[in-house]
This record gives structure tokens, sequence and C-alpha cells, in this order.
């Protein structure tokens, strides 16, 4: 299901990356999610592998922190 806010996104996402990579992946998500269902895919599966891909492009996990990407 679409996330309304940040604070609805799920403990995985929103206690581990800041507040900027929580909206992008809201985002992405959001958009995944009737993208996909519309063509009657896992909304789901898909909506998560590109919202993840999505924080990947601006940020990188150091350690166990996410962190802005230099070349962002």
């Amino acid at each position: 299901m679409p996330y309304s806010s940040i604070h609805d996104l799920p403990d995985r996402v929103r206690l581990h990356l800041p507040t900027h990579a929580q909206e992008i992946f809201r985002a992405a998500f959001n958009n995944a999610w009737t993208e996909y269902g519309a063509k009657g895919e896992d909304p789901e599966e898909a909506a998560n592998r590109v919202a993840w891909a999505a924080v990947k492009r601006k940020y990188v996990k150091d350690g166990n922190v996410w962190v802005a990407r230099n070349d962002a």
C-alpha cells in the first residue's frame, strides 16, 4: 500500500534512513506501486525494489549508517 507520510514507513526504513532518504523512498515506492500495480505485477515487491534503488542513487551505507553520496 502507498505511504501517506514518512511516519507511515516501515521501521526498517524509518529507523535507519536519514529524513531525505525516507522522502526519496516514499516517493519512489508510491510511484512504483501505482505503475506496477496497473501492470498486474506484485506492486509491493516491485515498489520496494524501485524505492531502494532510488535511495541507493543518492545514499550509500557506511558501516551501519546511510550517508549522502559525494557524487550525488
